[in-house]
């Protein structure tokens, strides 16, 4: 369960103002010290996570934010890292301390929650510290128009209760968990084509392959993994065509020419544009992609953080083929890991990558960002498919 990565795991993110007692929570539930406590307000100045499994969600991970009510130049900066947090989990935790005053920033995150379709649960804290725990309950309710879960983190009371609760809202999409969907079943050959170049790290398979190979095993179906260079052998070699081939988005071309007229195709990012996004809204953004002015502004977002390789698909690759299909007046900004703009007007178009290290709240929330903002966006699978002319050929379900 620790070797999970943290973006295959359930995001549930600790919102409440300075010193109402998040991070004492995070430590009650994981067991551990993860987050410094302190009775001095912002405390917690940037978002602790930890993985954690909880029982009836199983691997999951917590964020600890600082305050939303924090205050000044620094407090603000605070305040724009808990909002990109908001954006990435999959269920909230709202805490409140002591008798109800002002209620107006509980009142506003629970809005933006409840618009971003997250499951709330509100819990008083510190109950321990109050005579009438009962009393404070009823007010909280009656002004936030919501049930409410008392605990004592430091007692470990109501812990259980908040767990049972956490369960109960627990919910994913069975169907989106599945990578291959229908693509792949039980005795399948399918066929892994995966370049093995300076981006993949030494000894090790990327994530998106990992979890495609994994999810084609446990569907008791047969892949075969090769490099692009062997992969007419490996078809050479195989007595019937295999049923589906996935590819690296770096050579779909290539590998469209050498795919049996019967064997599906598709790739690992296609498969992720599923998996952690909405493919639907990707498809349109290929359409938009086709008709690009020749002094289009593109932003290419990636998911992870790294130094720039001579064979990297978001910095080098993905824009030299860009600029060779719609000519070198286009323009394009990159952007990786939570780097991406607020303000998207300047673009005709935002190219995400397959954000195989992001959850896929974090994705969609950024395709809201885009539709609200009528930017169109799709992902590098779907849009090197336009651009070849083989995103009519790819199976997409």
């Amino acid at each position: 369960m620790k070797d999970i990565a943290r973006s295959n795991r359930y995001h549930i993110g600790l919102f409440g103002r300075r010193n109402v007692g998040k991070s004492t929570l995070l430590n009650a539930l994981s067991g551990q010290d993860v987050s410094i406590v302190s009775d001095v307000a912002g405390t917690t100045t940037d978002t602790v996570w930890k993985n954690i499994e909880l029982p009836g969600i199983g691997a999951a991970v917590i964020g600890d934010t600082a305050g939303f009510d924090d205050i000044g130049e620094l407090g603000s900066m605070r305040n724009k890292r808990t909002q990109k947090t908001s954006e990435q989990v999959d269920m909230a935790l709202i805490l409140v301390n002591g008798t109800p005053d002002k209620i107006d920033l509980e009142l506003k995150w629970i809005e933006s929650l409840n618009n971003a379709d997250i499951p709330i649960i509100i819990v008083l804290t510190k109950c321990d510290e109050h005579e009438d725990v009962h009393n404070v309950l009823s007010a909280w309710k009656s002004l936030l128009k919501q049930d409410i879960i008392a605990v004592s983190a430091k007692e470990k009371k109501g812990i259980d209760d908040l767990l049972n609760k956490m369960s109960s809202l627990y919910k994913i999409d069975d169907d989106l968990e599945d990578i291959t969907y229908s693509l792949v079943k039980k005795g399948d050959i399918v066929v892994l084509v995966m370049p093995q170049d300076a981006q993949a790290p030494k000894g090790r398979l990327i994530q998106p392959q990992v979890v495609t190979l994994r999810n084609i095993l446990d569907k008791h179906a047969l892949p075969l993994c090769c490099a692009p260079e062997e992969l007419p052998q490996m078809l050479d070699n195989l007595k019937n065509p295999p049923s589906l081939i996935i590819t690296d988005s770096q050579v779909f071309a290539q590998v469209k020419a050498l795919t049996p007229k019967e064997t599906k195709l598709t790739s690992f990012s296609v498969l992720m544009a599923r998996h952690k996004g909405d493919i639907e809204s990707f498809l349109q953004g290929a359409k938009a992609l086709m008709t690009l002015p020749d002094n289009a502004k593109i932003l290419i977002a990636e998911a992870c953080s790294h130094i720039p390789q001579n064979e990297d698909i978001g910095r080098i690759k993905l824009p030299k083929m860009l600029k060779k299909k719609f000519g070198d007046e286009l323009q394009i900004d990159i952007v990786s890991g939570n780097d991406f703009p607020e303000d998207l007007d300047k673009y005709n178009l935002i190219i995400h990558c397959g954000a195989c290290m992001f959850n896929r709240r974090h994705v969609l929330s950024r395709i809201r960002k885009a539709k609200s903002q009528n930017i169109p966006i799709t992902n590098y699978g779907i849009a090197i498919a336009a651009m070849t002319g083989i995103l009519d050929n790819v199976s997409i379900s």
